[in-house]
């Protein structure tokens, strides 16, 4: 078995290889190749210790990233290698960092420690594939497995947790049992990883081909991660609308919505605060203002998470817009766009569209509609029709001249738009000022 390494990566190698050192394409990158994906970034392991390396590559410019742990990037043209020394990890008092590290000039001990076997495989041009846990077995059966007993892994690392089932959504693979019982067993160990590393999987997972499964089978884990997803659980609709419970229905609209991080977490959060206003009605299910409590916990839930206040803002908007009724007419969408602005409006219509998917099948008609809002919208805007205050062909600074002060000179603006928009009068600056007489 012969790979094609890049040209960096495979001088790496010789010039550690010539002084004596041995040295692997290691993890995530051997796994790629073997799916035949070209690989994102490239790792080495060695048997040469930090300053070794360090040593090694004197000619070049490196960064000590984890001396303590073993890792030093080495800086190329091409791109940045982490290398890493073969190690032994000892204890996990905190569930997330070895305690402390042990060297070895082992490989084969230096794979044990890795969490599952499709990422504890090694590769050398000269000796070939090194895999000593089955890993390309697995990744031909479509397995996430961790290397030896599951409990163990997870309870060094509780984001292994996560990361297993991330890689199942992202790879579309199913998780092996003993690894599957162990995920849904020790998910609550996952309240000692910081917000910060959850959020980053979650994402990931999230944009993930096998979303609709991983949601399906370990809606435990996201309310481990998430509390608030729990009462969503099994909660039914009552509504005719809905053949699913609240999460059936969160998990198709996240599985019918584009893979964009905003959208995905949009699509997660945009119910959840419908068990908290569900109300019957003449045997009839009703969620009345759930939106506005949904985006109020999404809110909570993004700042615990700790997302950017820019994306968790665009969230938020979305999901208290996403029951926003608009007329697909010229007149409604420019309203609309001239309220949310282009990119959140069309952003809003994945939502609606997804959410429209998420019921039941006699309501997916109603895309339609929304595919007509979207063509008009997306010629409002090519063609730089006027739907918003910088488009008008008068400024404030018109109006100042004609003695117009403060708020009448904003006031007076938001009107002439108003009647632009309604079609009243043209987007002249002569029939604009006219109105003002």
């Amino acid at each position: 078995m012969k790979f094609k390494l890049p040209d960096h990566v495979y001088l790496a190698m010789e010039r550690l290889n010539g002084a004596g050192y041995g040295c692997f394409a290691v993890g995530g990158c051997v796994r790629d190749i073997l799916r035949g994906v070209p690989p994102h970034d490239w790792d080495l392991c060695t048997s040469a210790r930090p300053e070794q390396v360090k040593t090694v590559f004197r000619d070049r410019k490196t960064i000590d990233i984890g001396m303590a742990h073993g890792t030093v990037a080495v800086i190329f043209p091409a791109g940045t290698l982490e290398i890493t020394t073969y190690r032994i990890d000892g204890g996990y008092t905190d569930s997330r960092h070895p305690d402390q590290v042990t060297f070895t000039p082992e490989l084969r001990e230096d794979l044990a420690r890795r969490d599952f076997t499709v990422n504890a495989m090694a590769y050398h041009p000269n000796t070939g594939l090194v895999d000593p846990f089955g890993g390309q077995e697995d990744l031909k059966r479509g397995m996430i497995r961790c290397v030896g007993e599951p409990e163990r892994r997870f309870g060094e690392d509780a984001l292994r947790i996560l990361r297993a089932v991330r890689f199942s959504s992202v790879l579309g693979f199913r998780l092996e049992e003993r690894t599957a019982t162990a995920v849904h067993e020790m998910c609550g160990n996952l309240s000692r990883i910081s917000a910060e590393r959850i959020r980053e999987e979650l994402t990931k997972m999230l944009l993930g081909g096998g979303i609709r499964e991983v949601l399906e089978l370990y809606s435990d884990v996201l309310a481990a991660v998430i509390p608030e997803i729990a009462p969503c659980i099994g909660f039914e609709q009552h509504n005719i609308h809905h053949c699913y419970d609240i999460w059936g229905h969160i998990i198709e609209c996240v599985a019918h919505s584009a893979p964009d991080p905003v959208i995905r977490w949009t699509m997660l959060l945009h119910d959840i605060g419908k068990p908290d206003t569900f109300t019957v009605k003449e045997g009839v299910g009703h969620f009345y203002g759930h939106e506005k409590h949904s985006a109020e916990l999404a809110q909570v839930i993004l700042k615990r998470l700790k997302f950017d206040t820019r994306t968790a803002e665009r969230i938020v908007t979305l999901i208290r817009s996403h029951m926003l009724l608009t007329e697909p007419k010229g007149k409604a969408v420019k309203r609309r766009l001239n309220q949310l602005g282009p990119e959140v409006f069309l952003q809003l219509l994945d939502v609606m569209r997804a959410d429209t998917l998420g019921l039941a099948p006699a309501y997916h008609d109603r895309v339609e509609k929304i595919d007509r809002l979207e063509s008009i919208a997306r010629r409002v805007i090519e063609e730089r029709q006027c739907f918003s205050l910088r488009d008008l062909a008068v400024d404030g600074n018109d109006l100042f001249a004609l003695g117009l002060r403060g708020r009448e000179i904003g006031d007076t603006l938001r009107r002439l738009l108003d009647d632009v928009i309604g079609g009243r009068c043209g987007n002249t600056k002569e029939e604009l000022l006219k109105r003002l007489f």
